[in-house]
């Protein structure tokens, strides 16, 4: 079990990126949740905080129901960090202004440090650091200074050392603020007294004694089985508490990649010997999906057509009451799912927002709260393949969000041979770890080409590769030109009604990762 004797949550105030403070504190080796803004003092208290980190969020503190700060946290005697959003909470909370000034600051930004302080220990006195407010703080409450600034904000870092509250207005949870993990680690070793005990691989055995005490003694679970890494550790910790009253369920929904359902079903039997059953509903889903376009009614049609299926199957199987799913926090923050009340829904994820609200089962969901690469770390702990730990992630929805527009067989049969082609080039170059996600992507785009001296009109293949630590934030993969050149001649050669292919160079933000 990891010590949570100490830990250091994160209240949500609905940011994007707040899981992601959550996942670099357990980078650090501290444990952190990610609670609601509003947690109870006790569910709080509970995890034996050592201090509290506030995240950021999309409203205006002065705005009619912005979420506030708890009254008790201002008693705690608790060491705080306010990001963004978080530090003009805490201004105006103890009597500073925050207000909405002409100028935005959007995206990468220096600042200069006011003097040493604890917070900026190790980092230099000019530093890039990653912007995203429209608001700023005006007037600093008592016994507060600026640590910070810049040009467009004044008070770019705050901080009060005899209360030990500090706040930034950038984002050192992200990647592109330079010395964002040096913060972090300053405030919870320098200032919280924390100490590095927490590790990922030890999520394993908390996992299995929360799905037994969900489960209980006579439970029987059907796990959502996908064949990606996600639904494959979620069935190998469900299978480690529960053990044969688990039993996997493979949906072949017509949308997969080529030669994958043969694949997996293959796979899974052989390796991991848990009764797997085998359900073909090709014509089901491709019959809902017909005529649709919209991304988010896809989604939404995907979602409740496999609820329904693994609903179907469970009547079979002694009534089972639970559903698993390999659901990862990335899709609950994008999907603005329940149980993050102040978030704003970027897309639904299938398994999140697209589920049905009449299913009959009862969810488990193991890892809800964990990222991309604890995953794999858990992965590799219950002893999964590495080719299967480090598979590139593959959407729910499958090739349906893939297809920008209506989805058809002739469709899913182009994009199927594209998306082939791409990935056994990357494979071949020994670049399909260098990428955390690849994938073809089949546009509502047709173009006048010239093929053997004559006039085409043909599809257009967009191509798609990004490099990631979390799947929060993503930059385009620098692919070399001779192998991006090599995908594209194949493609146009070998895939039928295909002329033209070309590279998307978007990060995320403000892309995704995903088209739809």
């Amino acid at each position: 079990m990891s010590d949570q004797s100490q830990s250091l949550p994160v209240l949500d105030f609905g940011s994007q990126t707040a899981q992601l403070i959550v996942r670099r504190l357990r980078e650090l080796g501290i444990y952190s949740e990610l609670l609601p803004h509003d947690a109870p003092e006790a569910q709080v208290r509970a995890l034996k905080p050592l201090g509290v980190v506030l995240s950021g969020g999309p409203a205006s503190v002065y705005a009619e129901g912005a979420p506030q700060m708890p009254a008790w946290l201002v008693e705690a005697d608790l060491p705080v960090l306010g990001i963004c959003y978080g530090m003009q909470l805490i201004s105006r909370a103890l009597g500073g202004v925050v207000q909405r000034p002409d100028r935005h600051e959007y995206g990468p930004a220096s600042i200069t440090l006011s003097a040493a302080h604890p917070l900026f220990y190790e980092t230099p006195t000019e530093q890039l650091v990653w912007m995203s407010h429209g608001d700023r703080i005006e007037a600093l409450p008592a016994g507060f200074q600026a640590l910070a600034a810049n040009a467009a904000t004044p008070f770019a870092a705050i901080g009060d050392d005899a209360r030990r509250w500090y706040g930034v207005q950038f984002h050192p949870e992200v990647v592109h603020t330079e010395h964002g993990r040096t913060i972090l680690s300053n405030f919870s070793f320098r200032i919280c007294g924390a100490n590095a005990t927490w590790r990922p691989a030890e999520f394993v055995a908390e996992a299995v004694e929360r799905v037994a005490t969900r489960v209980g003694p006579d439970g029987r679970v059907i796990c959502a089985l996908s064949g990606g890494v996600d639904s494959a550790v979620a069935a190998l910790i469900i299978h480690r508490a529960i053990g044969e009253r688990l039993t996997c369920v493979f949906v072949d929904n017509g949308l997969l990649r080529l030669g994958e359902a043969e694949q997996v079903i293959a796979t899974f039997r052989e390796h991991f010997q848990i009764p797997l059953v085998a359900v073909n509903a090709r014509e089901e889903f491709l019959s809902a999906l017909e005529g649709v376009a919209d991304p988010e009614r896809k989604r939404k049609i995907i979602g409740e057509k496999f609820v329904r299926i693994f609903e179907r199957e469970a009547r079979t199987l002694d009534n089972a009451k639970f559903l698993a799913q390999g659901t990862l926090y990335p899709d609950v923050i994008e999907s603005s799912a329940p149980d993050r009340k102040k978030g704003v829904t970027i897309k639904t994820h299938h398994n999140v927002g697209g589920l049905p609200p009449d299913m009959e089962m009862e969810l488990v969901e193991p890892l809800r709260y964990m990222f991309k690469d604890e995953v794999r770390a858990a992965g590799l702990e219950l002893g999964l393949p590495e080719e299967w730990v480090w598979r590139h992630p593959f959407p729910g929805p499958g090739l349906a969000v893939r297809i920008i527009g209506p989805v058809s067989h002739e469709r899913l049969e182009t994009l199927r041979r594209a998306d082939a082609i791409f990935m056994e080039e990357l494979r071949n170059a020994q670049l399909y770890r260098a990428t955390q996600q690849a994938f073809a992507v089949l546009l509502p785009v047709q173009s006048v080409g010239v093929m053997g001296d004559g006039r085409t009109y043909a599809d257009t293949i967009a191509l798609r590769a990004v490099t990631t630590d979390d799947y929060m934030t993503a930059d385009w993969a620098r692919l070399p030109y001779e192998l991006l050149a090599r995908i594209s001649s194949r493609i146009v050669n070998e895939v039928a009604d295909v002329n033209r292919v070309v590279y998307d160079l978007s990060s995320k933000p403000p892309a995704t990762i995903e088209w739809e």
